[in-house]
C-alpha cells in the first residue's frame, strides 16, 4: 500500500460515498507529494476533516488502486486478520493473516498495536437477544453485545460470565421532517418538543435508572462538548402549552405519524410513551411500526412520515452528526443554523469551537431540528478471563485474550 493507493480511493470516497461527497466541495486536490505521503488541499479550513476520515463510518477505506471500480467485489485489507469463510445467517469466520505486521505502540483504542492472539475469530449472527444471553450463559459464546438491560442480575451471578456496561452509549432520537407535512411548521415542533416526557421515556425502554441518563446536552458530562445552550426546553412534559401551542398554528388534527420498529425495543416502547403524551396534548397520532429494513426505506420518502426514531453513539466530532446538515433526509436548515454550522466547521481553535457548538445547540432546541431523548448505557457480556476488548461502540478483537 502507498500513496497512489491512497490518492485512488480517497478521489473516488468523494463520488461514491455520502460523507465523502459531503465534503467534495472544500476538497481542491488531492495528490501523492512521496511515495508514503498524500497532500488534501482544502479551499476554506475544514476543521472536521481528520475525524471524518478516521470515522470507521465514512467509509474512507483504502484499497489496491489496481482493483477500483464502480463495484469492488474482492475483499483486500491490511489488517491482521483475513475472511476465510463466510456462510450467510450463519458465521464469519477470520483467521490469521501472516504477513501482517502490527504497529509498535501501545494498543490506545482502535489505533496502535494489533496483536494476533486468537487463530481465529469467528461472528455469529444472532438476532434475538435472549438467544444471544443463553450462548453467552452457557459458554457458547465468548462475547455477546447489545443484551437487554433485564439481563444484568443473571449476567451477574454467572460463574462462566460477567457484564460490561458502557457508559456512556448512545442517544436516542427522535429524527424531524422539516421537507413535507406538519413538521414543517415550528410551532407543530415546539408543541412535540413541549409535549414530550423524557424521564418516563426512558424509564419505559430501559426500565433501570443505571441504563439511562436524562440529560439536555447533546454530548455527555466530561466531554468537551457538553454545555447547557437551550436546556431549559428540554423535559417540559407540559400538555397544556403544547396544547396552546397547537391552537395557535391552527392545527387541524391531521395525523402525526410516528415511523418506528421493534428491531430496537426500546424505540418502539419510547414511542408508545410519546404517543399518549401527544394524544393527551391534542394530537392525533398515527404509529407506522415496521422492520427496520422497511424504516431505512420510507424515511427517505419525505411523504411518508412526520418523526421517525433511531438513535447514534456520541461522536467525538459533533459536525459527523448528519442531522446537522441541511442534505440530510430531515432537511434541517434555516439562514441561523446554516451560517452557525459553517463558522463552526472553519474554527480551528478548540475553545472558540465549544463556544461555537454551545449555539449550535442552542439553536437546535429552539427551532426543533432534532430531538435527544436523554441517553442510554449498552450491555454487553463476556466471558470470565476475556481481556484486550475495551467496552466500545464499534467492538474489535485483535487484541482479545482469553486466561
Amino acid at each position: 500500500m502507498d500513496s497512489a493507493d491512497v490518492v485512488a480511493c480517497l478521489n473516488r470516497w468523494l463520488v461514491v460515498a455520502s460523507r465523502g461527497r459531503g465534503v467534495a466541495n472544500r476538497v481542491d486536490s488531492i495528490e501523492a507529494t512521496g511515495p508514503y505521503e498524500v497532500t488534501i488541499t482544502l479551499h476554506e479550513p475544514y476543521s472536521p476533516l481528520l475525524a471524518l476520515l478516521a470515522f470507521s463510518n465514512s467509509a474512507a477505506a483504502i484499497y489496491p488502486e489496481e482493483i477500483l471500480a464502480d463495484t469492488i467485489d474482492e475483499v483486500v485489507g491490511t489488517g491482521p486478520y483475513r475472511i476465510k469463510e463466510h456462510v450467510p445467517d450463519q458465521y464469519l469466520q477470520l483467521v490469521r493473516y501472516e504477513n501482517y505486521i502490527s504497529r509498535n505502540e501501545p494498543a490506545d483504542g482502535h489505533s496502535g498495536a494489533r496483536r494476533q492472539i486468537p487463530d481465529e475469530i469467528r461472528f455469529i449472527p444472532v438476532p434475538d437477544a435472549n438467544t444471544r444471553l443463553e450462548g453467552l450463559l452457557s459458554g457458547q459464546f465468548d462475547f455477546a453485545d447489545q443484551l437487554n438491560a433485564e439481563s444484568l442480575s443473571r449476567i451477574e451471578q454467572s460463574d462462566i460470565a460477567e457484564p460490561v456496561i458502557l457508559r456512556p452509549f448512545s442517544w436516542p432520537i427522535f429524527a424531524v421532517n422539516h421537507k413535507k407535512g406538519l413538521m414543517t411548521d415550528k410551532k407543530i415542533r415546539r408543541a412535540v418538543q413541549a409535549a414530550l416526557p423524557i424521564d418516563d421515556m426512558l424509564f419505559a425502554a430501559w426500565g433501570d435508572e443505571q441504563f439511562f441518563v436524562v440529560d439536555a446536552s447533546l454530548f455527555p458530562e466530561g466531554w468537551v462538548w457538553d454545555n447547557e445552550g437551550g436546556a431549559e426546553l428540554y423535559n417540559q412534559n407540559d400538555s397544556e402549552k403544547a396544547r396552546a401551542l397547537l391552537e395557535e398554528a391552527g392545527y387541524d388534527g391531521a395525523p402525526l405519524r410516528i415511523l418506528t420498529s421493534r428491531q430496537y425495543e426500546y424505540h418502539f416502547k419510547m414511542a408508545e410513551v410519546a404517543k399518549l403524551a401527544f394524544e393527551t396534548s391534542g394530537f392525533t397520532v398515527r404509529m407506522d411500526v415496521v422492520d427496520w429494513a422497511t424504516l431505512g426505506q420510507r424515511r427517505d420518502d419525505p411523504d411518508l412520515w412526520d418523526i421517525y426514531i433511531t438513535h447514534s453513539p456520541f461522536l467525538p466530532e459533533p459536525a459527523l452528526t448528519t442531522l446537522w446538515n441541511v442534505s440530510a433526509r430531515t432537511g434541517w436548515g434555516n439562514p441561523e443554523k446554516e451560517a452557525a454550522l459553517a463558522q463552526f466547521t472553519a474554527e480551528t481553535d478548540l475553545a472558540e469551537r465549544q463556544k461555537l457548538f454551545t449555539e449550535m445547540q442552542r439553536l437546535n432546541y429552539e427551532d426543533v431540528g432534532f430531538i435527544k431523548i436523554g441517553a442510554f448505557n449498552a450491555l454487553t457480556g463476556q466471558r470470565k478471563g476475556l481481556t484486550g476488548v475495551p467496552p466500545n461502540p464499534w467492538p474489535f478483537f485483535w487484541n482479545a485474550s482469553i486466561k
